[in-house]
């Protein structure tokens, strides 16, 4: 326990010159989990990071030149859990996480990585506080847009892929990041872990789904596998909505299930699976869970400008869960190092 502290220390305090940098290579950092959060809020309320911080005691600070001047630090604990805080959005996730893939302060090439943050979810899929595993992440910025008043009287959305004639045409991959599907059994290993996992509600949040005809929008949270998209624009609204359901079918080939929204996660990814082609990352260790703040639609009688406005009282309970859910996998992996230092386990 204590060698992995140490060498976290002794990396950061030796000066990088000469034979002092190889004994800084040396005593590289080398986390057992690597859990990536995008934002934390001043103040008692807390955001992505802090039940991070306070359960895990995430006490030993590591400044990692090139991370957010806002969370210079890489938090860890003796038992191997180290945690970054990117800040949001998918110029600060990508730089961030670059920064932590390029620094010679760690060996992230075993290590698992957990991106655990909040999302808006699609209520034909989840609700308040429930808390979803990826399989897929598609990017919902990469795409041509004609404002809705200007489009085709056949189209049902202005939106289409880049260099396609009509949004019914699937694009060509050109830029690489469109989607990253994720090491399916590590997801479904992390489900069977958290599926059983007692979620955080709230009053205001049971109060807020009940205007919700459907379930599962209406009933308690959950956890599910499913699919997210990422895009920095925060759109909202059901056909927003459908636009990005069916966006999301169309790069997958009908394959993928939408059921939330982020900022961040493709920019993360990419930037990961950069330093996978360096070596530095193993993309089969990597696993994306995210739980839901708010709707990204309106119920019925709801304008989407309301439902955009409204205090629907989801944000804590999404925060608390999670921790509760993405918990379930790094502490499996942590406690028993020997059965995962060489891949997802079979049972």
């Amino acid at each position: 326990m204590k060698l992995f502290i140490t060498a976290c220390v002794v990396a950061a305090c030796v000066p990088a010159t000469g034979p002092a940098a190889a004994q800084e290579k040396a005593a590289a950092i080398t986390p057992k989990v690597l859990v990536v959060t995008m934002f934390e809020v001043p103040g008692d309320a807390p955001g992505e990071a802090q039940r991070w911080i306070e359960n895990e005691k995430l006490t030993t600070r590591i400044a990692i030149p090139g991370l957010s001047k806002a969370f210079p630090d890489l938090l860890c604990n003796e038992e191997g859990l180290c945690l970054v805080t990117t800040a949001m959005g998918y110029a600060n996730a990508a730089s961030s996480i670059s920064a932590l893939v390029l620094s010679d302060r760690l060996d992230l090439s075993h290590s698992y990585i957990l991106i655990a943050g909040i999302a808006g979810v699609d209520p034909a899929d989840g609700t308040l506080g429930s808390a979803h595993w990826a399989r897929y992440a598609i990017d919902g910025g990469l795409q041509w847009q004609i404002d809705a008043r200007q489009i085709p009287k056949a189209w049902s959305t202005g939106r289409l892929g880049i260099f396609s004639p009509t949004p019914k045409d699937k694009p060509k991959p050109d830029y690489g990041t469109e989607i990253f599907h994720l090491n399916e059994p590590l997801t479904k290993r992390a489900y069977e872990l958290s599926k059983d996992v007692k979620l955080e509600d709230g009053d205001k949040a049971k109060e807020y789904r009940a205007h919700y005809q459907n379930p599962p929008a209406n009933q308690p949270p959950a956890i599910s596998i499913c699919d997210t998209v990422s895009t920095d624009t925060w759109w909202h609204g059901s056909l927003t909505s459908k636009a990005m359901n069916d966006w999301a079918k169309l790069m997958t080939d009908g394959v993928a299930n939408y059921c939330t929204t982020q900022q961040e996660d493709n920019a993360t990814l990419t930037a990961l699976s950069r330093g996978a082609g360096m070596g530095r990352i193993d993309m089969s260790r990597v696993a994306l869970l995210r739980t839901a703040s708010n709707f990204d639609q309106e119920y019925p009688g709801q304008t989407p400008d309301q439902s955009l406005h409204a205090e629907s009282g989801g944000f804590i309970p999404s925060v608390e869960n999670a921790y509760l859910v993405g918990s379930r996998l790094t502490h499996a992996i942590v406690s028993d190092w020997p059965s995962w230092k060489d891949g997802v386990p079979a049972n």
